[in-house]
C-alpha cells in the first residue's frame, strides 16, 4: 500500500477565494508553510501543465528539523495536473533531494466543496515518499490548513 493522508477544514470564505489562495504565488508563500516555516516561490506558471517551484524554511532556531533538499532549506517542484476553477487543484509535488527516501512524485489532490457555513477544503496526498511519515504529513497539512483559514477568512 502506498502512503496517503487526508486533511480536511471548512473555511469561512467562498470556493472562489480559497481556489485563488491555491494558485497564486504570493498566497502560496504566505499559507502552505506549516508550522513556524517560512516559504519562497522562486518562479510560478499558472497553467495546467505549468507549476511552481517553492523552497519551505525551518525556522533557525529548530535543532531538531534537517531539511530535505539542504541545511534547513526543503525545495520542492508542483506541477499542475488539474485546475478545475473553484472545486479542484491537482498537483505532482518531487522534492529536490539526493535522498531517495524522499523521491518520486507526490500527488496533492485539494478539492473545494461549498458548505452553507463556507467551503470544505479537503487535502489528499497519495503517493507520499518512504522517508515522509503520513502522520507528520498530516500535522504539517493541518498546521497550513490553519495558515489558509486566516489567509482568506
Amino acid at each position: 500500500m502506498k502512503n496517503t493522508s487526508y486533511n480536511s477544514r471548512v473555511i469561512r470564505a467562498s470556493a472562489e477565494k480559497i481556489y485563488q489562495a491555491l494558485t497564486d504565488p504570493q498566497a502560496l508563500a504566505s499559507w502552505q508553510a506549516p508550522a513556524d516555516m517560512t516559504a519562497s516561490v522562486h518562479d510560478f506558471d499558472g497553467r495546467e501543465g505549468g507549476g511552481y517551484t517553492m523552497s519551505l524554511f525551518y525556522a533557525e532556531t529548530d535543532e531538531v528539523s534537517r531539511g530535505k533538499t539542504a541545511g534547513k532549506e526543503d525545495r520542492f517542484s508542483a506541477r499542475f495536473v488539474k485546475l478545475d476553477p473553484p472545486y479542484r487543484v491537482t498537483q505532482a509535488v518531487r522534492f529536490d533531494t539526493d535522498n531517495p527516501a524522499f523521491g518520486g512524485e507526490m500527488i496533492m489532490d485539494v478539492t473545494l466543496e461549498e458548505l452553507g457555513e463556507g467551503t470544505k477544503v479537503s487535502f489528499f496526498f497519495s503517493d507520499i515518499p518512504p522517508g515522509i511519515r503520513p502522520e507528520d504529513n498530516e500535522a504539517g497539512t493541518a498546521s497550513s490548513l490553519e495558515k489558509l483559514a486566516a489567509y482568506v477568512e
